[in-house]
């Protein structure tokens, strides 16, 4: 398959490269809900999240209800070094992220967040997710809004007063650059290539769980971009 090769490497697939990590399960966890709920109007809006590799972020966001778009990229650094070869050296900067685009009167920022420190990202971990290692795989909240700010901002206090996750809550926010649309291999990958081993060690368990924790925001098809 034409771009398989470049896949591989991508988010640490050489299964013995990272195979001490590959051996622990990643924790779903029922994430409280937000007492700060978003007050957004006036049409569609757009959020990004880091939640290290970006193919479960996507995957879980295109399965969620009132998601319109899902778009894999990299935010934090320069225009000159937004190629996957050049992020994932960890020196650029940039996160791997997922822009989202959603409407608000189908879903709340809030509950994307609920959605997202649920079951994609573990927000004691720094610098990186599942077995991806690496400053590139951070997680990180990107608000592009001052309303959304303020929701994160105190999601996040809630989370850490919460005592759900028994590790410190180590998760940001950053203040938005510019977001790079990643290479066209990566966009829509779960969906492409549902039985990549990836995809089926990593990421399908996580939009299982979207299913699980939250059926009223799962849509079983993939929002595709």
């Amino acid at each position: 398959m034409k771009g398989f090769i470049p896949v591989l490497s991508a988010c640490a697939l050489a299964l013995t490269a990272c195979q001490p990590a590959a051996l622990a399960a990643e924790t779903v966890v029922e994430a409280p809900a937000a007492k700060r709920v978003s007050k957004e109007s006036g049409g569609l809006k757009t959020a990004v999240f880091a939640g290290g590799c970006f193919w479960g972020v996507e995957a879980v966001f295109s399965h969620v209800k009132g998601v319109r778009s899902a778009v894999s990229g990299y935010h934090g650094g320069s225009a000159g070094t937004a190629t996957y070869k050049q992020t994932n050296s960890g020196t650029t900067g940039h996160a791997e992220a997922v822009r989202v685009v959603y409407d608000p009167e189908i879903v709340r920022y809030d509950q994307l967040l609920r959605i997202f420190f649920s079951v994609v990202a573990d927000p004691t971990l720094r610098n990186r997710q599942g077995p991806d290692v690496g400053p590139q795989y951070r997680a990180a909240l990107v608000p592009m809004s001052a309303e959304q700010r303020e929701v994160a901002s105190a999601y996040l206090a809630q989370m850490k007063a919460s005592g759900v996750w028994s590790a410190p809550v180590v998760t940001g926010i950053e203040s938005y650059r510019k977001f790079y649309k990643a290479e066209t291999y990566h966009q829509d990958f779960a969906a492409k290539n549902p039985r990549h081993r990836y995809i089926l060690r990593w990421d399908a368990p996580k939009v299982a769980a979207l299913k699980r924790l939250y059926p009223t925001h799962y849509r079983a098809s993939f929002q595709r971009d």
